[in-house]
């Protein structure tokens, strides 16, 4: 049976049992899967900061539906709401320390420090950010995943694939129906994110995990929390292997896969698309091929980098490859039966062949060198200059909150102060505040 041949992510030389000789570094593994990132022990770390702060949240959330609780008739269905959410967050808290024991351990430290501390992981991937994804995968969601692995199918038609990647597997269903469907002798599913990297595993194996969804808009009172039992069809056929790797620096020696497939991937990656184009194209065998499946949505902040479909065909074909077919289907997407929110997708799968080479792409930075080796210079930018003396007013803001003062109040000490006019500094000291209060309820969103 074939094994993915593993590079390093910091140097790219070929590992040896997960070994770099170059880096003279071992990396770890998270319940017998390989964990690569370029710097392991840092990114576990973040991983662990995020995971105790959704232990927290789920903490403080069961607190607070069990005090709601106590101004409520018992009799009253805001009642049976409370008294059931109270229980399932605080059965989801014991449910998601089970699943993420591999991380462990956890240190006690105050929930507002994990908040303060962002880490260099993407902003927009929360550890729990995914949770709908996790049951539709492995619960309610046939319609929705057959779907998917029906275009798959359709798109790659008889060929034979041996050895299948998929970049971005989330919590993993499509690489496992592909791997049952099209019968590769290996396939890879590579995420970021170790809840999903770790639930895939267990689905794998044939385990089944309790895990409770909290639906957007519950159809009904015991609807707002349920306890869900996740398994897959089966085991997973022999070859099928799950790695912890971030897609933007795929850590695999080049020309090895034969397939890989990016399931709702490059418009979500904070990623310049060519410079995925060329990591994909070095991972493919010549005449490989590649698969793109999604709804090809890019909200980028430069709008040249916000891609349609058209557009991103033509990148295809000019970076080393050919598009060969190319597939459309509209249907529900994360459409839960216990809730009354769900959307429709237009979902695009396109095939493109490997027709040439590219050149090696640039290594992926998440940050600047002086951030990674804490020992250069940290650049005086104008830029830092100006949020310098921003942080200092807002810190003097926050320095004269006391549970007593009002905005006014604040906005006269800062007239005092000779900072700023108290009519002007009112409305800029309410404009502060409502920014501050927005970004705390955003950040216990993003778990």
């Amino acid at each position: 049976m074939p094994e993915p041949h593993f590079a390093c992510p910091r140097c790219d030389s070929p590992l040896a049992d997960i070994h770099c000789d170059a880096c003279k570094l071992q990396f770890p593994t998270l319940d017998g899967l390989p964990c690569l990132f370029a710097d392991p022990d840092a990114t576990l770390g973040e991983w662990r900061n995020r995971w105790q702060l959704a232990l927290a949240e789920l903490e403080q959330n069961a607190e607070e539906a069990a005090r709601a609780l106590q101004a409520c008739s018992d009799s009253s269905s805001t009642a049976r709401r409370l008294q059931h959410l109270s229980s399932a967050y605080a059965e989801q808290r014991r449910l998601l320390e089970d699943l993420l024991a591999p991380l462990g351990p956890l240190e006690a430290v105050a929930k507002e420090t994990y908040l303060a501390l962002r880490t260099r992981l993407p902003t927009h991937q929360g550890l729990m950010s995914y949770a709908p994804n996790v049951h539709r995968d492995w619960c309610w969601g046939k319609v929705e995943n057959q779907a998917s692995v029906d275009a798959i199918r359709d798109i790659v038609g008889p060929r034979s694939s041996t050895k299948v990647l998929v970049l971005g597997a989330g919590a993993g269903r499509l690489a496992y129906d592909v791997h049952q469907l099209l019968e590769p002798e290996l396939t890879v599913a590579l995420d970021i994110n170790p809840m999903l990297v770790l639930l895939n595993a267990r689905m794998a194996r044939g385990d089944t995990v309790a895990f409770f969804e909290f639906p957007l808009a519950p159809k009904t009172v015991e609807d707002c929390a349920i306890k869900r039992f996740l398994a897959a069809p089966a085991p997973a056929r022999e070859g099928f292997r799950c790695v912890l790797a971030d897609g933007l620096r795929p850590p695999f020696v080049d020309e090895q896969f034969d397939l890989v497939l990016t399931p709702w991937l490059l418009d979500v990656v904070d990623a310049d698309t060519r410079q995925m184009l060329a990591h994909i194209n070095r991972l493919l065998v010549a005449g490989g091929h590649w698969v793109n499946h999604g709804s090809v949505a890019f909200r980028r902040p430069n709008v040249e980098d916000c891609l349609t479909l058209e557009e991103l065909t033509e990148l295809t074909d000019a970076n080393g490859f050919t598009t060969v077919a190319t597939n459309e289907h509209d249907g529900p997407y994360l459409a839960s039966p216990a809730s009354r929110h769900a959307r429709r997708e237009l979902v695009s799968t396109a095939m493109a062949e490997k027709t040439g080479t590219v050149g090696k792409p640039a290594r992926h930075q998440n940050l600047p060198e002086w951030l990674v080796t804490a020992r250069a210079p940290i650049p005086l930018s104008p830029a830092f200059q100006s949020q310098i003396t921003a942080t200092q007013v807002h810190g003097f803001i926050m320095s004269l909150i006391d549970g007593k003062r009002s905005i006014r109040d604040v906005a006269s000490v800062m007239e005092k102060e000779r900072l700023m006019p108290a009519r002007d500094a009112e409305a800029a000291i309410r404009g502060f505040l409502i920014k501050m209060f927005e970004e705390s309820q955003a950040a216990t969103r993003n778990l």
